[in-house]
């Protein structure tokens, strides 16, 4: 009987510790990242945002530099009216018309390249965070890796987003 009862209590030890090693080996690992935080605070974000810049300022002074010149196509035309003959005035609105119009086309069309430049900048970026996010949450252990603009509400210390920004970082210098 002092047998059983002594085999009894080792199996309800050894059950008492296993189940306590389950139970803990089954909690949730969550990880929540600021892609804000990382496209403003990384060197490739700051890259692509610096080149976006440049490319905007680019096209503003070119657009600045044609409505400069309807500008003054407008001002001569609104001085030499009323000496120029019917057909001389018709043909600088005219002309005057064509420069507005080639203007908004330019105006939609740098519009576009900025957006088409701004897609093929951050796709690269969003593949090498998928990669990071991928490689950080099976080594780590995480069970989902989230961003934290869906969350309502999250600790500080499941943010991982400066993990991620310290490998992005690593992964941008060894692609220069």
């Amino acid at each position: 009987m002092r047998a059983v009862k002594c085999t009894f209590a080792i199996s309800l030890l050894i059950l008492f510790f296993f189940t306590k090693s389950l139970f803990a080996a089954d909690v949730a690992k969550i990880g929540v990242i600021d892609l804000q935080k990382v496209l403003e605070s990384s060197t490739a974000g700051k890259a692509i945002q610096a080149q976006l810049k440049q490319q905007k300022v680019k096209m503003e002074s070119e657009l600045q530099q044609k409505g400069s010149e309807i500008e003054k196509i407008s001002k001569r035309l609104e001085r030499e009216a009323m000496v120029m003959s019917k057909e001389m005035r018709e043909e600088k609105e005219r002309e005057q018309r064509i420069k507005i119009n080639d203007f908004k086309s330019l105006q939609k069309k740098f519009r576009s390249d900025l957006q088409k430049l701004e897609v093929q900048l951050m796709s690269q970026m969003q593949k090498d965070i998928k990669e990071i996010v991928d490689a950080l949450g099976k080594k780590a252990g995480y069970i989902l890796i989230i961003n934290k603009y869906s969350v309502l509400y999250s600790p500080g210390s499941i943010d991982i987003t400066d993990d991620l920004i310290k490998k992005l970082n690593a992964k941008t210098a060894k692609r220069k």
